[in-house]
């Protein structure tokens, strides 16, 4: 082996062993907490739409609700330094998988990985943005992009394939659910009473989770076939477009609750996380 490669090595080695690293670990576990209570506070503003009042219940609106809390700042800061250190320890499974992986498995194992990296770090830079007094976008910038997106050439089909992708994720959230798949994922999970009580709130979480991505996967399909960007309005607009059914205070009521179960579920999993 050549000195350049004998080089290229050794910082391999170190960074599998820094993202192997127990202070490491736990900064990305406490992504999980973070995560959960994004989700917690999304379901919390649901729940009040639900029941006659307002806000936004999505990112943005759960983000700005911690910010006007005491200690707002500082819990941001903590939630976008785990979200960070998770889509680190989840980028660094990309480039190490477990050996035992080959062929196909391999592929997809880096593949769900990174994309769960992105999904994590775009979360922990939003964390960061409100910490930093600014804010996200909501439904408003979610239609200016589609709109944006819309007039440009190749913009339609990709609309179209982002809206397929995220009915995909919808159902394997609810595939998950059902079959408790997500049980493959922790480790020591505690027998009893307690284990029933995490299955149950896993499995509620995710066919809740699922339910809602499949809406807002409608909408943006819907959205783009008609070319109406403002039926394209992230996940505020397809949680209150539940409403919009019969029974639909119910329905959203419902999936608001499921919400919360998923939040207190990933609080619960940055526990027992396999990592």
């Amino acid at each position: 082996m050549s000195d350049l490669g004998r080089q290229a090595r050794k910082v391999a080695d170190g960074a599998e062993d820094a993202a192997d690293s127990k202070p490491f670990i736990i900064a990305a576990r406490a992504g999980y907490v973070a995560a959960g209570l994004l989700h917690i506070l999304i379901g919390v503003i649901a729940v009040r739409v639900a029941s006659g009042g307002s806000g936004s219940p999505d990112q943005a609106g759960a983000m700005s609700s911690l910010a006007s809390t005491p200690f707002g700042g500082i819990l941001l800061w903590a939630c976008a330094i785990g979200c960070c250190a998770l889509a680190l320890f989840l980028l660094s499974e990309v480039f190490f998988p477990p050996q035992r992986l080959d062929g196909k498995e391999d592929v997809i194992y880096r593949l769900k990985n990174g994309g769960k990296a992105m999904v994590y770090a775009a979360i922990g830079i939003g964390f960061a943005q409100y910490a930093l007094g600014g804010g996200g976008g909501g439904g408003g910038s979610t239609q200016s992009t589609s709109a944006a997106l819309m007039a440009s050439p190749a913009g339609p089909a990709l609309l179209l394939a982002i809206g397929v992708g995220i009915l995909i994720v919808a159902g394997y959230f609810v595939y998950s659910g059902v079959t408790q798949k997500f049980e493959e994922h922790l480790s020591g999970k505690p027998s009893g009473s307690t284990g029933k009580a995490i299955t149950t709130l896993g499995t509620i979480g995710y066919v809740a989770k699922g339910i809602a991505l499949g809406v807002l996967g409608i909408l943006v399909i819907t959205a783009t076939v008609t070319h109406d960007p403002e039926k394209s309005s992230g996940l505020d607009g397809a949680l209150k477009s539940l409403q919009e059914q019969p029974f639909g205070v119910y329905i959203l009521g419902a999936v608001a609750l499921g919400l919360i179960a998923y939040g207190v579920f990933m609080v619960v999993r940055s526990r027992y996380q396999r990592m």
